[in-house]
C-alpha cells in the first residue's frame, strides 16, 4: 500500500533526525568519553568499573540505535535506560572521590543514549529518565560528601548543559517532523486542487466545443428551413429531433446525480416522449462510475435512434462493473450511425424495426 505524501515526507525527516542523534551520542562516546577515560586511567580506583561502563554505554547506544534505526521493539526503552543508569554508578564507584570531575563523565553523557533509547516515546520519559539521572548524582554527591557549594555549582553546570542540548534536540527534531507533515500535508492539498481546477476547466472547455458543434449544427438547420426546407420532411424532423436530444444531454452531462448515465439517457427519452414517442426505459443491473467520454460514446447512438423513433421505443440498459450495454429499439427508418470511440456499436433492421446496442467492456 502507498503512504499518503504527508506520511512519507514526515517519516523521511524523522529518519534524518533519529541517523543524527545516533551519530552524536556516537561521536560524543568516541570523541570525549573515551579521551577522558583514557587520560584520567590513573585516576581510577577501580579501573575495571571504568572499563565495564564504558563498556556498558557502548552497548547500550548500539542496541539502541539498531531498535531505533531497524524499528524494533519500544518495549526495551527502560530496561536500556536502567542499564544507561547503571554506567552513572560504576564510574562513581571507579572514582569516588571524583565524582562531579571529569573521570565521572556518564552524568551529562548517558542522556545522549536517553535520547536515542526514548526517541519514539513521549517526551515525558525523556525527562523521567534525566530527573533519575539528577537524583542519582544527587545521592552520589551525598554518599561521598561532596556537598561544598563548588561541587553543587559544578553539578548544576554540568547537568543544566547536557540537558539543555539534549532535551533541545529532542523537541526540535519532533518538531521538525511535525512541521514536515504540515508542510507536505499543504503542498499535497494544493496540488489536489490545482488538480481539481484543471479538471473542471478542460471538463468546461469540453462543454463548450460541443456546444459550439451544436449551435452550428442548429444553425445550419435553421438555414435550410429558413431556405425553403420543408419542415415536414421526415428527415429534417429527425435532425431536429436529435439535435434536441442532444442539448438535453448537454444539460443532463453531470457527475453531481447518482446515476449519470441513466440521467443522459432519460433527458433524451424526453425529447422523444414530448414529440408523443412512447417510450420505456429498462435497468438490469448497477451502472458504475463512468467518465463523461464514455458515457457519450454510450449515448450517442441509441439518442440517434430515440430520435428517430415514430411512436414506440424501448431502451435496455444492462449493467455489471465490469460491461455495460445500452440497447434501443424503435419503429424508425434507417439512421446514419458512426462508430462511436470507446465502445462497440451494433445495429440491425427487422422490417420497419431498428435495433442498435452500444456496449463498453472494461478492462
Amino acid at each position: 500500500m502507498t503512504a499518503e505524501p504527508s506520511v512519507v515526507v514526515a517519516e523521511r525527516y524523522a529518519r534524518g533526525a533519529t541517523v543524527a542523534a545516533v551519530v552524536i551520542a556516537g561521536f560524543w562516546h568516541l570523541g570525549y568519553d573515551s579521551v577522558v577515560t583514557v587520560a584520567n586511567w590513573g585516576v581510577y580506583t577501580r579501573q575495571w568499573a571504568a572499563a565495564v561502563g564504558w563498556v556498558l554505554y557502548l552497548v547500550v547506544g548500539v542496541a539502541g540505535a539498531v531498535l531505533l534505526l531497524r524499528g524494533g521493539s519500544r518495549r526495551w526503552a527502560w530496561p536500556l535506560g536502567v542499564a544507561a543508569l547503571a554506567v552513572d554508578v560504576l564510574l562513581v564507584l571507579a572514582a569516588p572521590a571524583q565524582v562531579i570531575l571529569p573521570p565521572n563523565w556518564a552524568w551529562g553523557a548517558v542522556g545522549w543514549v536517553a535520547v536515542i533509547v526514548f526517541w519514539r516515546h513521549r517526551a515525558a520519559h525523556l525527562v523521567a529518565f534525566l530527573v533519575a539521572d539528577t537524583a542519582l548524582l544527587v545521592v552520589s554527591m551525598v554518599a561521598v560528601d561532596a556537598g561544598s557549594s563548588q561541587h553543587v555549582s559544578r553539578a548544576i553546570m554540568v547537568l543544566l548543559g547536557a540537558f539543555t542540548l539534549q532535551l533541545g534536540y529532542n523537541f526540535g527534531g519532533h518538531g521538525l517532523r511535525t512541521a514536515a507533515g504540515w508542510a507536505a500535508r499543504d503542498s499535497a492539498a494544493r496540488t489536489e486542487a490545482t488538480a481539481r481546477r484543471a479538471a473542471a476547466e478542460a471538463v468546461a472547455e469540453d462543454r463548450a466545443q460541443r456546444y459550439r458543434e451544436l449551435h452550428r449544427a442548429t444553425a445550419t438547420l435553421l438555414a435550410e428551413l429558413a431556405a425553403g426546407a420543408d419542415p415536414a420532411d421526415p428527415a429534417i424532423r429527425r435532425r431536429a429531433a436529435a439535435g434536441a436530444a442532444r442539448l438535453r444531454r448537454l444539460m443532463a452531462e453531470t457527475d453531481d446525480v447518482p446515476d449519470p448515465l441513466l440521467h443522459e439517457l432519460r433527458a433524451g427519452a424526453d425529447v422523444a416522449e414530448r414529440r408523443g414517442v412512447q417510450v420505456s426505459l429498462s435497468v438490469v443491473g448497477t451502472v458504475p462510475q463512468l467518465p463523461v467520454d464514455l458515457r457519450r460514446a454510450l449515448t450517442e447512438a441509441p439518442i440517434l435512434g430515440l430520435s428517430a423513433a415514430r411512436s414506440v421505443a424501448r431502451v435496455t440498459v444492462v449493467a455489471s462493473q465490469q460491461e455495460v450495454a445500452v440497447a434501443v429499439v424503435a419503429d424508425a427508418p434507417p439512421v446514419r450511425l458512426s462508430q462511436p470511440r470507446g465502445v462497440d456499436l451494433t445495429h440491425d433492421r427487422d422490417g420497419d424495426q431498428l435495433w442498435l446496442e452500444t456496449r463498453w467492456t472494461g478492462g
